[in-house]
């Protein structure tokens, strides 16, 4: 069967480049390890530095939040997110980022379906974010530092 030549790959995550998340905050990095085409998914490695707030946004699809550590929340809600915790977010939803300045630094692992949609005071649309815009993101930022860009799109590593 043709799926059965699917190869599981492993990803040398040490050897992909921290990309500012350029134009909303060059102290917020990315560290894109998959970006799919086909599922339009991406695997993402985000760190923020305590106290940063990120743009209200809202999800086409789902989204899943591993803390690794330092701690954050949405305004939007009670919660705060600790190293082990998991967020969950259904599609539709819309919240506000905050990483806690008490917390230091957040480094979180986010496997987001779909589309981020920024918006601004008054709800209109300011950005688009998905993982096409992130693999331009991520080849400029190679060209610019003169990285070899990997194949984030690629089923085995």
């Amino acid at each position: 069967m043709m799926y059965e030549t699917v190869n599981t790959g492993l990803i040398d995550v040490e050897s992909l480049p921290w990309v500012p998340f350029t134009p909303y905050s060059p102290d917020v990095l990315l560290k894109y390890i998959k970006l799919d085409p086909v599922r339009g998914e991406m695997v993402v490695l985000l760190k923020a530095p305590g106290g940063m707030q990120m743009p209200r946004h809202h999800h086409t699809g789902t989204v899943i939040v591993y803390t690794l550590s330092g701690q954050w929340k949405y305004r939007e809600h009670d919660w705060v997110a600790t190293p082990g915790s998991v967020v969950y977010e259904t599609a539709s939803t819309e919240h506000t980022p905050v990483a806690m300045p008490e917390g230091g630094e957040v480094l979180a692992l986010n496997i987001i379906v779909g589309e981020l949609v920024y918006l601004d005071q008054e709800d209109r649309v300011i950005a688009i974010e998905n993982w096409k815009t992130s693999m331009q993101r991520y080849l400029a930022y190679c060209q610019a530092n003169g990285i070899e860009p990997q194949d984030l799109t690629a089923f085995s590593g």
